[in-house]
């Protein structure tokens, strides 16, 4: 594994590899690289084709969504106090990082047998409708897609279970993902405070909570039908695909049905996404990062 990437926190001031969040634990950016060698099984995680499924499908949209994220919030860095303009370079250099990975799992799960492109095209049939749009727009749509990632990253590291049986090195990728999108998921909202400091607190409530609806909705429908989609290659009939799936993500192990308080949270007036301080997970996890 490459050692963690220095971070500047200002010009020509080295801060070492970490930057100090406003209201969560420091964001530490960390190069790490996993396994580029293929898969042991098609359905990598515990042989379950519905969780393989689900996992490739949300992979399949990292490259382009990060890529849309680290553009909606350098859009906003120019003015931001010097604390907050550090951890956006930061969460930048961890997005990229993350992209690169998926990027790399993307193509196994193409040599496995998957057509990824599929997934890739719907992506960029709603990135292309939000071009032309306000900037501010996007950056709402990047701090309700950051906090779906930080809620589903909760889940990940809290339960284990959800992991059972998987891949090692896959797992470990995943692990690696999720402990870096609790430490910046507040960087995104965060720039959002500072993009609309001179909004008054009704519209900025009313814009956030509109786009967390739009999101939602967008994300729940075309992640299932990626989900199925790639049920679907491995031969699954649509009716059967749909039970399943619908099981996996909303009975068990159910991880939509538990992120649920933590969604309408986000609805609330005065919501910070550091309302729910997490880093406890982020140092178990680490510990068992490095351990591998």
């Amino acid at each position: 594994m490459d050692a963690p990437l220095p971070v500047p926190i200002e010009p020509q001031r080295p801060l070492g590899n970490t930057v100090p969040s406003q209201g969560g634990p420091a964001i530490t950016v960390r190069d790490l690289r996993f396994g580029r060698t293929g898969w042991s099984r098609r359905w990598w995680l515990g042989g379950d084709p519905v969780a393989s499924a689900w996992h490739n499908a949300l992979s399949g949209t990292f490259p382009r969504g990060e890529a849309f994220f680290i553009e909606a919030v350098k859009a906003f860095r120019d003015g931001a106090p010097p604390r907050l303009a550090a951890e956006i370079r930061a969460f930048v250099i961890q997005e990229v990082n993350h992209t690169r990975e998926h990027v790399a799992f993307n193509r196994i799960a193409t040599e496995a047998g998957y057509d990824m492109a599929r997934v890739d095209a719907r992506v960029e049939a709603m990135m292309a409708k939000t071009r032309g749009r306000p900037k501010i727009l996007d950056l709402a749509a990047t701090m309700a897609l950051e906090h779906w990632t930080a809620m589903m990253a909760h889940q990940f590291l809290s339960r284990p279970q959800y992991f059972a049986g998987a891949d090692p090195q896959i797992a470990r990728m995943w692990q690696w993902h999720a402990i870096e999108e609790i430490e910046h998921k507040g960087v995104a909202f965060d720039t959002w405070l500072h993009a609309t400091r001179e909004w008054p607190a009704g519209k900025r409530w009313r814009v956030r909570a509109l786009m967390m609806a739009v999101v939602t909705w967008h994300f729940l429908r075309h992640r299932f039908a990626d989900g199925l989609d790639l049920l679907g290659q491995d031969g699954i009939p649509r009716w059967k695909a749909r039970v399943k799936l619908g099981w996996y993500l909303w009975v068990k192990p159910g991880v939509l049905r538990r992120i649920v308080p933590d969604w309408l949270r986000f609805f609330r007036p005065g919501f910070h996404p550091w309302d729910v301080d997490d880093r406890h997970l982020i140092g178990a996890a680490e510990q068992a990062l490095q351990d591998a």
